[in-house]
């Protein structure tokens, strides 16, 4: 398998994301920065297409048909909502570029991408704000991994 598509799958992957998948492409393919900054952040975005395609017909769908589904889904949002308004009253939706970019543990496009559904963000307004979030972080993590930066 091409390493671009290994690099490219990983970056797809929750958790490891593209914070894992530039410094795979860099120290273990020996791929040029560049092209491991391209394949990880093109396979970055894939699970936000996704997920924030497909996440309002699903819960729409289990809350219809399952009790369970309901409550839970009544559970989270709220939870959510009550947890986290005052961060998203004051930065609005413009808060998932900053939560999509700092490369923490929790954050990324995952994330980023249920927070968008939790809070109502429609997908024409996600997608770009989540996409500018994800370039942002390919390019601390590529900086960081060729130590231009240190956390020191």
């Amino acid at each position: 398998m091409p390493p671009q598509l290994i690099i490219f799958i990983i970056a797809m992957s929750p958790v490891v994301e593209l914070r894992g998948a530039i410094p795979v492409a860099l120290s273990v393919y020996q791929l040029p920065p560049l092209n491991a900054y391209f394949w990880s952040v093109l396979g970055n975005l894939v699970p936000a297409v996704v997920l924030l395609w497909l996440l309002e017909p699903v819960s729409r769908y289990l809350s219809r048909r399952f009790y369970f589904f309901s409550r839970f889904f009544g559970w989270l949002f709220e939870r959510t909502r009550r947890n986290h308004n005052h961060k998203f009253a004051i930065w609005g939706s413009l808060a998932l570029i900053g939560f999509v970019a700092i490369p923490l543990p929790m954050t990324g496009v995952w994330t980023g991408s249920v927070a968008a559904f939790v809070f109502g963000i429609p997908f024409k307004k996600a997608l770009p704000l989540i996409s500018i979030g994800v370039i942002i972080a390919g390019i601390i993590v590529t900086l960081f991994s060729m130590g231009i930066l240190n956390s020191s």
